[in-house]
């Protein structure tokens, strides 16, 4: 059964609730295993959040490395880059070095071969993993009906997605799975009817893909809370 989400004020107090759960989750991974393999959405709700940890205190970064989630077809200096999102916001006022960061280079021409080779790059399993949730339900670049939802051995595929930019690179249900710690981040009125359905529907990731963390913690504001009917 699903966890009862954490339900913030307002986007602001999102993004300091979801800041202090990385931090704590991080600190607690390094002091588990003496280091923290931490995997990062993209997408607009994060970006404060990852600006709060920044400021966090005592958070072990030079035990942290960093994966992603997923990440869209462009350069790792284009706007839509997750990449480049995680950069601005978090690693480099971190101070993070290069070899501990590992971006998904969806870029390549060849996703097939940069695909296996973010899988081997891929802890067995991720200490702490952050995903986001889209109007549709989709999570990661696993979008509604995708064949990767379907994948129980590969942990990284191509992906498409309805809207630009269209090719990604995401990983797979078993990653999600695996995970020690996942939290979903999520915000806005126009959410709250897919949040509802998420968490309080019937089992049905094939169509909400968000689903296979709804037993994660999630993080969400009032606003996309509006539609939960008490338990």
């Amino acid at each position: 059964m699903p966890s009862e989400p954490i339900v913030a004020a307002d986007l602001d107090e999102l993004a300091r609730r979801a800041a202090a759960w990385m931090a704590e989750e991080v600190r607690q991974a390094v002091a588990r295993r003496r280091r923290c393999a931490l995997a990062l959405s993209g997408g607009s709700t994060p970006r404060p959040a990852y600006e709060r940890l920044a400021t966090e205190p005592a958070v072990p970064w030079n035990e942290v490395e960093i994966y992603f989630g997923d990440e869209r077809a462009v350069p790792p200096t284009d706007p839509a880059s997750n990449y480049r999102m995680a950069r601005e916001a978090l690693l480099d006022r971190v101070g993070l070095p290069a070899g501990r960061v590992h971006r998904m280079e969806a870029d390549a021409p060849d996703l097939e071969a940069a695909a296996a080779r973010y899988a081997a790059l891929l802890p067995e399993r991720l200490d702490v993993l952050v995903l986001g949730m889209g109007p549709d339900g989709h999570t990661a670049s696993l979008f509604p009906r995708s064949p990767a939802l379907r994948e129980t051995e590969k942990r990284v595929v191509p992906a498409t997605s309805p809207l630009p930019p269209v090719h990604r690179l995401t990983i797979t249900p078993p990653v999600i799975a695996a995970a020690h710690r996942v939290a979903v981040i999520t915000a806005g009125a126009w959410k709250a009817p897919v949040v509802a359905k998420v968490l309080r529907g019937p089992w049905r990731p094939d169509e909400l893909p968000a689903q296979l963390a709804r037993e994660g913690t999630w993080l969400i504001d009032r606003a996309a809370a509006a539609d939960l009917t008490p338990r």
